[in-house]
């Protein structure tokens, strides 16, 4: 059983901020949907699209209150929390369907609250329901996830943790100069605020190296160190692991004492309020992953994101929500895992990318209980970028796709600029992913030979200048019916 992450105060606070909510709700019933995932997965392109598809009229058919007409209006409103900033959706969509570019990453939690007019299709339920369903999206980091099971670790247990992951596969090379650094300096000696400021660049320097494209490697705690925002330069977050604690007590006022006592602040000051005021507040979940990149960057970034998916899905409270309970604890009953960049596969392939996506979660899914109605692996285009066509090679015909490579992207020794567009060949994804998984840690891995190639969004027809169009997508309606079809039904 995995440690608890929160206090009986911490609790206590939580059912304080839940009974609020769920007074809120009976007048204004709501759901709270978080958006997440590690780094380039997607997840400001999602909810743009979600967003644009649900207030133009995007093809949803899979979305069984729009398609049978019992949504009578969708609108942006004011967000409820005034603390948070809003998931700017409109400068978003800009980029995406005039400019032809991919939004910003997620630097920072944001939301978005959208209301739904609709009829149930009980007639007893509109007796009783105001046909009427908030929506507040909420956007974060994946990277403040992965914070979340310190709150379970003290510091010696982190540095530990973190020196032997260092020590592992490409990591060692990288990891050079913050453990040597590590290693020699002596950590009893008086605190000193150049030193633990020399061990933070070093370590933060260590951490960009493994997220740096190249790479690709996802577990990375702590989360801020890669995005420290107004906390840059803080004592809460200038710290770092020292490898080789003894089990003593660290000596007062010395170099330990001081990473000890910071490390405790990160927790107070950056995790616990994460979780209190944004986390536990959740009732639903999307998991953003991007499969694709890690194969394409190899076995070591392939097992290095299914360890990340195991620490991010070990965090959720999964189970079931009965009206009594849920004004005291909030438990997430639906979380969606959505496999990205579908639209960089054969539609062939898609059932192969959930299958493969399956297999990634699947150790955490069972640890943490979440299985049946609650759970689902999914290959999604929040966007889709390409289209599909045959081209004959030879005797055979062969299934492409069609787009325009981001400039710069580079096929068969052809670099692209942006404009021109062309067909590729995607590769093909194992039928059955156990044989990949357990070659893994071999000396000779059997990963698919995948051409991944970054496409920009697609030319939308339409009005020219216009941002009111629908955005292509791949089952975007599908997921918009597990996550929410029940609560409109």
């Amino acid at each position: 059983m995995a440690p608890s992450l929160t206090s009986f105060t911490d609790d206590a606070r939580i059912a304080l901020d839940n009974i609020a909510d769920r007074a809120s709700g009976l007048v204004n019933p709501t759901i709270r949907l978080g958006v997440t995932g590690l780094s380039r997965a997607g997840k400001t392109v999602l909810i743009s699209s979600i967003v644009q598809n649900l207030l133009n009229g995007g093809r949803l058919p899979l979305f069984e209150a729009v398609r049978s007409g019992r949504v009578s209006g969708i609108r942006l409103e004011e967000q409820p929390d005034d603390a948070i900033p809003r998931f700017q959706y409109e400068d978003h969509i800009q980029a995406l369907v005039r400019d032809r570019i991919w939004p910003d990453s997620t630097r920072a939690i944001s939301e978005l609250r959208l209301t739904i007019d609709y009829q149930s299709a009980s007639g007893w339920n509109r007796l009783f329901s105001p046909g009427r369903l908030s929506l507040d999206i909420v956007d974060y980091p994946g990277e403040w996830l992965l914070d979340l099971p310190l709150l379970a670790q003290d510091y010696r247990e982190f540095s530990n943790t973190t020196a032997e992951l260092a020590q592992t596969g490409i990591r060692k090379e990288l990891a050079q100069d913050w453990m040597q650094l590590a290693t020699t300096i002596d950590m009893d000696a008086p605190a000193d605020e150049m030193k633990a400021r020399r061990l933070f660049e070093v370590f933060s320097a260590y951490l960009k190296a493994c997220k740096s494209d190249e790479r690709s490697l996802s577990t990375l705690p702590p989360g801020r160190f890669l995005m420290p925002g107004d906390l840059e330069g803080s004592p809460a977050l200038t710290f770092a692991p020292l490898p080789g604690i003894a089990e003593t007590s660290a000596i007062k006022g010395s170099l330990r004492a001081m990473m000890e006592r910071r490390f405790e602040a990160y927790k107070t000051v950056v995790v616990k309020p994460f979780f209190r005021h944004h986390f536990a507040r959740l009732d639903r979940q999307i998991v953003l992953v991007d499969a694709l990149q890690a194969i394409n960057r190899g076995p070591e970034a392939l097992e290095d994101l299914e360890r990340a998916l195991g620490d991010v899905l070990g965090c959720f409270r999964p189970g079931h929500n009965s009206f009594f309970s849920s004004f005291v604890t909030r438990r997430i009953d639906k979380v969606l895992i959505a496999a990205t960049k579908a639209d960089h596969l054969h539609h062939e392939s898609h059932d192969r990318l959930e299958r493969l996506t399956g297999r990634l979660v699947d150790r955490a899914i069972q640890r943490i209980g979440l299985s049946g109605a609650g759970f689902e692996v999914m290959a999604i285009a929040s966007v889709r970028a390409t289209r599909e066509a045959s081209i004959k090679e030879g005797n055979h015909m062969l299934p492409v796709i069609v787009g325009t490579p981001m400039a710069g992207e580079t096929i068969n020794g052809e670099r692209f600029d942006g404009t021109k567009t062309t067909a590729i060949f995607p590769g093909d994804l194992p039928a059955d992913p156990t044989h990949m998984f357990n070659t893994l840690d071999s000396d000779s891995p059997d990963l698919p030979d995948i051409n991944f190639v970054r496409f920009r969004p697609p030319a939308l027809e339409g009005r020219p200048g216009s941002l009111n169009l629908a955005v292509p997508h791949i089952r975007l309606d599908r997921a918009l019916q597990f996550l929410l079809g029940d609560r409109l039904a």
